[in-house]
């Protein structure tokens, strides 16, 4: 098979690196707008039967002809460019998959659902973490009981050794983490969908060996799940998770209006303060520690006439400064499996549709935990 990575950043390295240790795939191409960037990650996580090149991913045409000589492509760009990248890898009768992280964009891609199946390629948004790998979870945690009273997501990506006053460090875009805290979060209550605030609903909770955290709604997180499993699962929600008291200092900071987009008046020129408070962000909180990235989904429900509580749980800390972040193996890795198992026949549905409706969990977990420790305990 040949899979193609758009974006030289931190996450297609990692599905750079993640594709070179797979004997099945004969050819990877890794693409980027920088071109000397590509050339290097190219070296550094590719082998030999890497190519890399130039791409400028709101270029259709561009990026068209380039699918064309691939069986699937993995988009590591933002998610703004992922309708175009769909858009052309339809044409080039090229799967896709992307990291996704913007419930209007999915929704935008997924109204090329047609178009996709008459190319017969299949389109999976939202296939890194969270939006991503929990969804297959999800999928394979509720199939396993009759009735599911309630499915709880918590995720979260930390530095090892936290850092005051946010006790935080970016793992990826400030875009995107300004998104998560910003953006309505959907969930379900009752079965049915429900819009809540973000960086509401705070709970505590434990992790062995790390100890007492925090978690609350954030956007984007539960991805299509709200829309699948309505009037399946009575509740479902998700949750980040950080070091106590992140929320309460971060809060404050956007209800002032620092994640607007409005622009101001500050000495005599007109800013985004949304610009300027990214640009803070990266400044303030962008720092070469160890990461750690904690995942865990918690069913509850009915079987065979008992109750019954299954716990997936991740616990995936990075080795050293010399090794992927943790951040980077659980949203790349995913990504990387599902885009071969498109390539390899494993997913045969066409269209553009969510990855807990087509990727078969027997067949992804499996792979995920040849690279990740998944752990499943089951209560009764």
């Amino acid at each position: 098979m040949k899979i193609a990575v758009i974006g030289a950043g931190l996450m297609g390295r990692a599905a750079l690196y993640d594709l070179a240790n797979n004997e099945d795939v004969q050819k990877m191409g890794i693409f980027d707008v920088d071109e000397k960037l590509a050339e290097e990650i190219k070296k550094k996580y590719g082998n030999d039967k890497t190519v890399s090149g130039y791409l400028d991913a709101s270029d259709e045409n561009s990026a068209t002809q380039i699918l064309k000589d691939y069986d699937a492509a993995i988009s590591c760009v933002t998610y703004k460019y992922n309708p175009t990248l769909t858009k052309a890898a339809i044409v080039a009768h090229c799967h896709l998959v992307d990291l996704g992280g913007n419930n209007d964009v999915v929704n935008s891609q997924l109204e090329m659902n047609d178009e996709a199946a008459a190319a017969g390629v299949i389109i999976i948004p939202d296939c890194g973490l969270a939006p991503g790998m929990v969804s297959v979870l999800a999928r394979d945690g509720i199939a396993k009981f009759d009735q599911v009273n309630s499915v709880k997501i918590r995720v979260g990506g930390l530095p090892q050794s936290p850092r005051p006053p946010l006790n935080y460090q970016l793992v990826f875009s400030a875009e995107g983490l300004i998104n998560e805290y910003w953006e309505p979060c959907v969930i379900l209550e009752k079965g049915k969908k429900k819009t809540v605030n973000p960086m509401t609903g705070l709970e505590t909770l434990e992790f062995d060996g790390i100890g007492q955290l925090e978690a609350f709604y954030t956007s984007g997180g539960t991805s299509t799940l709200p829309d699948t499993y309505q009037d399946k699962v009575d509740y479902l929600d998700y949750k980040t998770i950080r070091y106590p008291g992140h929320c309460q200092l971060f809060k404050p900071m956007l209800e002032i209006g620092l994640a607007s987009r409005q622009p101001i008046e500050a000495e005599g020129q007109m800013v985004s303060p949304r610009s300027v408070f990214k640009a803070v962000l990266v400044k303030s909180l962008t720092f070469d520690d160890l990461d750690l990235v904690l995942v865990r989904l918690v069913f509850e429900g009915t079987k065979d006439g008992k109750e019954k509580t299954i716990i997936y749980e991740i616990v995936d800390r990075q080795v050293d400064r010399n090794n992927l972040t943790a951040m980077m193996r659980t949203t790349a890795f995913p990504a990387a499996i599902i885009a071969t198992m498109a390539a390899g026949g494993e997913i045969t549905e066409r269209g553009c549709k969510p990855q807990e409706i087509v990727v078969n969990p027997s067949l992804f977990i499996p792979q995920l935990k040849k690279g990740i420790n998944l752990v499943k305990k089951e209560v009764t």
